[in-house]
């Protein structure tokens, strides 16, 4: 028989988040509502650790509808050192929040409800997606949704297929000050963010992404051209609307950078920023958890990813203006 103090220690070791139910103990996804069970795949990002935060929190705020992460799938980035390296203090992090560690994403989705798909690798998003797809789970995919367009294209793909839509932005989309804006009296608009390059990935697939997002938040989708200027600490790029109006992205990699931007309408340019922080994007995740319903469509997001891809084209051509349906037909073949 077991004593009452071996008792209350396997309790305590399954609310810290290992994983001790093959003993018949509640382990931490038995005590969250079904339906609500969170897990995420990928610990080498912050976005992993700051969402867990939130959600895990003693009080969390009752927007969050009582969804919790109780299980996380670590890996994740293998190459990429600066993310690699996170990862095992990312464990310990999130088993001190009640998150269990699985082995592998079949073991996370037997405990999980729905998806957040947070590896920092957009090479690994196609592969980890599909496992997600199969189990016909709701997934957000945060940035970038894959590495290459190409693979955006087939997790959308895969999507359609499956009947699961697909839900993926940055958090920029929420900056302070886009609530505010009039869509329909834009003319045009000027985002600015980080831009540090990674070698595995496109160059505005890293952290330009973000600058883009927020111009295509107030420009909407209809880009038809782009043209790159790039420096070793700069890149600015100019896109061209079918309507005419023009909107830039400029992403810095030189002194200190910080993400913003100015939106010029008919009525008077106004100023977006700061940053607003994660819990604008959560909301929407768990909006779309509960209902399906994706805030983003597939058409814009592919739209964003084909804009920075044509920017690169740009860029190889050494600053040749570029077509998005040429970049989009090249990826589709």
């Amino acid at each position: 028989m077991m004593t009452m103090n071996r008792r209350k220690f396997i309790e305590a070791s399954a609310l810290a988040g290992t994983s001790l139910g093959i003993l018949g103990f509640k382990t931490p996804h038995t005590l969250v509502a079904e339906g609500k069970r969170i897990g995420i795949i990928g610990l080498d990002t912050s976005h992993s650790i700051e969402f867990t935060k939130v959600l895990n929190a003693a009080q969390p705020n009752p927007a969050y509808d009582g969804y919790r992460i109780v299980a996380a799938y670590p890996y994740g980035s293998k190459d990429i050192e600066k993310s690699a390296s996170r990862i095992p203090g990312y464990i310990e992090d999130v088993k001190r929040m009640g998150v269990q560690i699985t082995g592998s994403i079949k073991d996370l989705l037997e405990i999980t409800d729905v998806i957040l798909l947070e590896t920092n690798d957009g090479r690994l998003h196609l592969e980890q997606a599909m496992e997600v797809f199969k189990a016909g789970k709701k997934m957000f995919i945060d940035k970038p949704v894959a590495a290459s367009l190409r693979d955006t294209l087939a997790i959308y793909k895969a999507s359609e297929k499956y009947k699961i839509p697909v839900f993926s932005a940055s958090s920029l989309r929420y900056i302070k000050g886009i609530d505010s804006i009039d869509k329909s009296k834009v003319v045009g608009a000027d985002a600015f963010s980080p831009a540090a390059l990674e070698k595995t990935h496109p160059d505005f697939y890293w952290y330009g992404v973000h600058g883009v997002e927020t111009l295509y938040t107030v420009m909407g989708t209809g880009c038809k051209s782009v043209t790159r200027v790039h420096t070793p600490d700069t890149d600015i790029i100019v896109g061209v609307w079918q309507d005419g109006r023009i909107g830039t992205v400029r992403g810095s990699r030189s002194g200190k950078n910080h993400y913003g931007g100015t939106v010029f309408t008919v009525d008077g340019n106004q100023i977006l920023g700061p940053y607003a922080g994660y819990e604008p994007l959560l909301a929407h995740i768990v909006k779309y958890f509960n209902t399906g319903e994706i805030p983003v469509s597939p058409e814009e997001t592919i739209e964003i990813f084909t804009f920075m891809e044509a920017a690169d084209e740009s860029k190889r051509q050494s600053g040749k203006s570029v077509t998005l349906e040429s970049v989009l037909k090249k990826a589709s073949s």
